[in-house]
Order: structure tokens, then C-alpha cells, then sequence
């Protein structure tokens, strides 16, 4: 009950759901990272798609020139048959969209079970270093 309220403090008064705005979603991806079934998922996660980030980025990069760099934040939720859905970028630019309408095409591994949700949600800042 108090994390719901903070939540709600924590976001004001969202004019949609509270856990459907882009911060809650954020928000929900780093909890459910730190906790009992996420860091072995990221693991997971994080193997398969190492490369192919890279890849897409420049794809998006190139495809956009001269991309606008600064950091953005994708979040998804991932369905457990690892299909993405609900993918947003922010802040929304070409490069940060293009970037999401590739994974939202990936088929990611499975997620673990959660209690309250059939899926899995994720968060993923994005910064590009020269």
C-alpha cells in the first residue's frame, strides 16, 4: 500500500493509470531488475542481445545522419513467450524511435514468472559514447 502511494507522489496526477505512464513504467523495469528474478534474466538478456544492440544503433545511426545522440530510456514489456510489446522510447527522437521499432521486432528470451503479471517488464537507458 505505501509504495502505491508513493508511486502516486512520486508521479503526481498522471492523466492515464498511474502504471501505464512512461516514468511508472521505468519505475516497475528497474524494481523488478533489482529484485529475486532479475538479475539472472539480464544476464540472460543481456547475452543475447549484446551484439545485436550494438548493430542496431549504428543501423539507426547511419539511417538518421547526423543523429541526434543524447541518452534515451526504452521500455517494454516482455511477453513470456519473449515477444516485446509496448515498446517507447523517451525522450522520442528518430534515432531513440528507431532504436525501439527494432526491438520491438527481437524475440528476447523468456522472462521469469512474475506474481502480479503475465509479462515482464524492462527498462534500458541508452547513452552513446564516442
Amino acid at each position: 500500500m505505501s509504495f502505491i502511494l508513493s508511486l502516486a507522489l512520486l508521479l503526481g496526477a498522471p492523466s492515464t493509470r498511474p502504471t501505464d505512464t512512461f516514468a511508472a513504467r521505468v519505475l516497475r523495469g528497474k524494481l523488478v531488475e533489482v529484485g529475486p528474478t532479475g538479475p539472472g534474466y539480464q544476464k540472460v538478456l543481456w547475452h543475447q542481445l549484446d551484439g545485436p544492440v550494438t548493430a542496431a544503433l549504428k543501423t539507426c545511426i547511419a539511417s538518421h545522419a547526423p543523429a541526434d545522440k543524447s541518452p534515451f530510456t526504452v521500455v517494454a514489456d516482455i511477453r513470456p513467450d519473449g515477444a516485446p510489446s509496448r515498446v517507447v522510447a523517451q525522450p522520442a527522437t528518430p534515432l531513440a524511435d528507431c532504436f525501439a521499432r527494432w526491438l520491438a521486432t527481437q524475440t528476447l528470451p523468456p522472462p521469469p514468472r512474475l506474481t502480479d503479471t503475465t509479462d515482464y517488464p524492462i527498462e534500458i537507458d541508452v547513452s552513446i559514447v564516442p
